[in-house]
């Protein structure tokens, strides 16, 4: 029974915290723009990180050690330093995004300029990861998290022609004025939402300071392939709303009010308060995620001591790192730049890096000496090999899509 409930807790704090701020902006711009005719990349995007978290989790239930640690040991630290560098990078600008929607949504509910939540939020975050449990943030707003369920709801309450749904999830191509430009751009944008690489570094130095073992495979693996979908569908519904309220009357989103607004059509105050509390969950979480995620690759490509589950005073560095970084998060935003346009390019950006983010991992994981007869299987291995040429093919083409389409306009 304990263990039914562990698997239980799991699934529903990864579908609680499946969604961040990239996928609460990249999916209601696309449903205003497109419809539902980029739900295949939703579906395309949880396929993958499912593949891939689940490979970083077998690694550390097997191994003990975290998927960054031995990509140095086993790549060289040249190579290391590459993949540091682009998932560092992207991971930073991805915190300054949450940190952002965090104060976008105190914003929402009080009137209250952001900017002025800008650093109290991010000093939040700093004394939950200094005095919370690992095991008590993760669970705590991954369940908060679930209140984004009100987006599915909603979208039901609004009555859509589910029927118009259908027939825009099944013929993807651009509409109206669209361009396959732009299809093409925000194609990858919300690839990139669905497989930013923080998630997997998180999820694998998470699986360290939960010390898995191979008895805990089977919850890994629950989560990922359980949670991760179910949490897809939040993304999907988020979609549907914006189809549904914005695509017939040719408006755009631009803004935090208006991907929650659904839910308050739908359900008055009461649906604009849960909404409200939904995002401050999956904001907040996903800035506790990165910033340890920040910390986590740093520390561990230097071999530094890390985690929550040392004292402070002796992991120091592994602290520091994330202080500089949450800084560096304030000072960017109260330059006054536009946190959705953050969270725009930081998904974009994203799937830049996503090649150097998920090919060490494939490698790790069909590694003998490390896995043992946990390395992946045949058919894994094809699947995976398939993604990584699209991970590649994305991470190509997103630069050029951006100018070409000056960033989907």
């Amino acid at each position: 029974m304990k263990r039914l409930l562990a698997v239980t807790l799991g699934i529903l704090t990864a579908i609680g915290g499946f969604v961040d701020i990239g996928d609460l902006v990249t999916n209601a711009l696309v449903g205003a723009r497109f419809g539902m005719r980029l739900s295949w990349v939703v579906v395309l995007g949880v396929i993958g990180i499912c593949l891939y978290a689940e490979m970083s989790g077998r690694v550390v239930a097997i191994t003990g050690r975290p998927v960054f640690d031995l990509i140095r040991e086993r790549l060289g630290r040249r190579t290391g330093l590459v993949t540091l560098a682009a998932s560092f990078l992207v991971t930073l600008l991805t915190l300054i995004a949450e940190i952002g929607g965090v104060a976008l949504a105190f914003e929402l509910a009080t009137g209250v300029n952001y900017l002025l939540w800008v650093p109290l939020a991010a000093l939040a975050v700093w004394l939950v990861i200094w005095r919370v449990k690992f095991s008590r943030l993760e669970t705590m707003f991954g369940l908060m998290g679930l209140l984004l369920i009100v987006f599915a709801v909603a979208l039901w309450k609004l009555g859509p022609d589910w029927g118009e749904l259908v027939h825009q999830a099944s013929n993807p191509h651009p509409v109206g004025h669209e361009t396959w430009a732009t299809y093409a751009y925000y194609a990858i944008a919300l690839f990139g939402a669905a497989m930013t690489p923080y998630e997997v570094f998180f999820f694998s130095s998470g699986g360290v300071e939960e010390k898995w073992t191979r008895r805990d495979l089977s919850v890994a693996r629950s989560n990922v392939l359980i949670g991760f979908p179910l949490g897809g569908l939040l993304s999907l519904a988020i979609a549907g709303c914006a189809a549904v309220l914005y695509l017939p009357a040719g408006i755009q989103v631009e803004t935090l009010g208006q991907v929650t607004l659904p839910a308050a059509v739908a359900f008055g105050k009461v649906g604009l308060a849960v909404v409200l509390i939904g995002v401050f969950a999956a904001t907040f979480g996903a800035a506790l995620e990165t910033a340890l995620s920040s910390g986590y690759t740093i520390a561990q490509y230097f071999g530094w001591q890390w985690g929550k589950f040392v004292r402070p005073r002796q992991a120091s560095r592994f602290h520091l790192v994330m202080i500089v970084c949450l800084l560096l998060a304030i000072l960017t935003l109260m330059t006054m730049v536009d946190p959705v346009k953050v969270t725009e390019y930081s998904v974009v950006f994203a799937a830049v890096a996503l090649p150097l983010t998920y090919l060490p991992i494939l490698i790790i994981a069909n590694d003998p000496d490390y896995m043992g007869e946990h390395v992946n299987g045949r058919v894994l291995n094809f699947f995976a090999q398939l993604y990584l040429g699209l991970l590649l093919l994305a991470s190509v083409a997103a630069i050029p899509l951006m100018i070409l389409t000056r960033a989907g306009r």
